[in-house]
């Protein structure tokens, strides 16, 4: 596991999960960018560059993914597909529409009312220094670990952090056909 001890005064960096037989399980995870594939729908976000978003766990805790594929639960929340909510949390109030998340991380939205477009967020990435000391916890989420580092919070698109893309996913950082020629 990452940041398991290797002798008495060191550590793993990143680690090699293995399973209880001899087979390898998992391998260090590689966080380069995948490419974007546009998906027309308004909450789906792909961080194009370094960054994870914020998942709030219902321990408290927060996980972080890539995973950039959102809705709106009843209450006009972001959450992830498996009802999560995105930390921080942003409201969509009753009856907006034109939700727009720009580049920096800024949501706004138009209220009946009121035409102008009105700030209702900002959507924060954060970065680690050793991204593949992360923990993976399944359903693409992942949990800090000693070796992974704190989290570094910052503005998309700033200090080295990827901007915001809305309407798109990020698709596989694996292209099939070099590692079929590789192997």
């Amino acid at each position: 596991q990452p940041g398991a001890d290797s002798t008495a005064d060191t550590q793993l960096p990143t680690g090699l999960q293995l399973g209880t037989g001899v087979r390898v399980v998992a391998t260090q995870k590689q966080f380069t960018v995948g490419s974007l594939q546009v998906t027309d729908q308004t909450m789906d976000m792909a961080i194009d560059g370094r960054g994870f978003f914020q998942i709030l766990q219902p321990s408290g805790d927060i996980a972080y993914t890539r995973n950039g594929e959102f809705h709106l639960n009843r209450e006009g929340q972001f959450v992830n597909a498996s009802g999560l909510l995105l930390e921080p949390n942003i409201t969509v109030p009753e009856g907006a529409n034109n939700v727009t998340i720009g580049v920096d991380g800024v949501v706004t939205a138009s209220i009946p009312g009121n035409p102008a477009p009105q700030n209702i967020g900002n959507i924060d990435i954060v970065d680690f220094i050793n991204r593949p000391g992360l923990q993976p916890t399944g359903q693409n989420l992942y949990v800090e670990t000693a070796v992974s580092g704190a989290p570094i919070e910052g503005v998309p698109g700033l200090e080295g952090l990827g901007s915001l893309s809305q309407g798109t996913l990020e698709t596989s950082n694996v292209n099939v056909t070099e590692e079929l020629v590789n192997l």
